[in-house]
């Protein structure tokens, strides 16, 4: 997840007990993205009523198309190109990041992206009540925070009862695709789907992904390349 994604995660543990994935960064919001969050939002900004209707999505864009969501999307730039290859899918964003949401909404004007949106809240907060069972097609995850230190393993996103309240929005066939540049959290995030009975492993039981598939370059893993990691892609079907 590109920096200053942010998202909550629930203790396995404790499931009513939410855990915080990520450290909140104010983030300098340039003269560029402020403009894009005063004027833009309007636009492509998505604002949840406190019941989300059937059909909530199809009236929230003026296409047609599979929907994807896709959750801490940093500074946007790879959601964008996303977008821009697949015009005939729809993409949620979701990101409370000010400066990425900013960034995106301003990308979004410039490539005249008819089907990208944006949501600026906790995806935990709104899973179950911004998507309907089944709705969604396909989810994507970029470099969460790997939290490093073994005593913050329970702040990281992928965890079993995430990733199984996640299935119950995906559709059968739909996919989760995940990616790090932290070998460590590459095998925990392997662990954790492999375990999860409403997940099954595209490449073969634990496998990952040979290339990084649909998925456009993120600013953060050239960072991890520069760096020396390895980039570890992994991709699921909802069975």
């Amino acid at each position: 997840m590109d920096e200053g994604a942010t998202v909550m995660a629930e203790d396995d543990s404790n499931p009513h007990r939410p855990v915080r994935t990520f450290v909140r960064r104010a983030g300098r919001v340039t003269e560029r993205q402020r403009r894009a969050l005063d004027a833009l939002w309007p636009r492509f900004g998505i604002v949840l009523p406190d019941i989300v209707p059937s059909g909530f999505w199809d009236s929230s864009f003026s296409v047609p198309g599979p929907l994807t969501l896709e959750i801490g999307f940093g500074m946007g730039a790879s959601l964008v190109e996303m977008a821009r290859a697949e015009p005939g899918r729809r993409f949620v964003g979701t990101e409370v990041h000010p400066p990425g949401v900013g960034a995106l909404l301003a990308d979004i004007e410039r490539h005249g992206l008819a089907n990208l949106r944006v949501l600026d809240r906790d995806v935990l907060e709104i899973l179950e009540v911004a998507f309907e069972p089944g709705e969604l097609d396909r989810v994507q995850i970029f470099f969460p925070d790997p939290w490093h230190k073994k005593r913050h393993h329970k702040r990281r996103m992928i965890q079993g009862l995430f990733v199984e309240r996640l299935a119950t929005r995906v559709a059968t066939g739909g996919e989760l695709l995940l990616a790090t540049d932290w070998a460590p959290y590459a095998e925990w995030m392997l662990e954790v789907m492999e375990a999860a009975p409403a997940w099954e492993n595209v490449h073969g039981s634990g496998r990952f992904a040979p290339d990084p598939g649909v998925r456009a370059p993120t600013r953060f893993e050239a960072r991890g390349l520069r760096r020396g990691h390895e980039i570890f892609d992994l991709r699921y079907r909802r069975v």
